[in-house]
């Protein structure tokens, strides 16, 4: 990870500091979070970090390709390491479990959306939202066509 981030910050002009590895390695422990849940756990090794400093760094680690962001919630967007296999997400509306889910689970989808549409899906972008196992509702809501 730091000779990965190293090379990669210094071919974009940056410098490797404490603070960017602090952060990388919040977003690789805890594989989905939001930037102030960044903040929280790299407050308790490094105090001297801020908001702004999360926030910046994470838009850095971003543009490099180190880390994504989905929106998981209506709230913050959610980072996670481009380390690990791509993915995209299931999330349940009622117990808000987030499920990381192999890209080729998606592939008809995929393929469906390039020929029918000409659209190319980015999906370590995509988050679905709806109901797991345990908290789907008896009787399914009813599918309504957007054409």
């Amino acid at each position: 990870m730091a000779e990965d981030l190293a090379d990669r910050l210094r071919g974009s002009g940056y410098r490797l500091t404490a603070q960017r590895q602090l952060i990388l390695r919040a977003v690789e422990e805890l594989a989905h979070a939001t930037p102030d849940e960044v903040l929280a756990h790299v407050r308790d090794q490094a105090s001297a970090v801020n908001a702004s400093t999360v926030y910046r760094t994470l838009e850095v680690l971003e543009e490099l390709g180190l880390v994504r962001h989905a929106h998981l919630s209506d709230r913050a967007p959610t980072y996670h390491s481009t380390s690990g296999p791509a993915h995209f997400h299931l999330v349940c509306r009622n117990c808000q479990r987030v499920r990381s889910v192999a890209p080729g689970v998606a592939a008809a989808l995929v393929e469906t959306l390039r020929a029918d549409h000409g659209f190319v899906i980015d999906l370590g972008h995509l988050t679905v939202f709806g109901h797991c196992e345990a908290c789907a509702p008896t009787d399914p809501p009813e599918e309504h066509s957007h054409g």
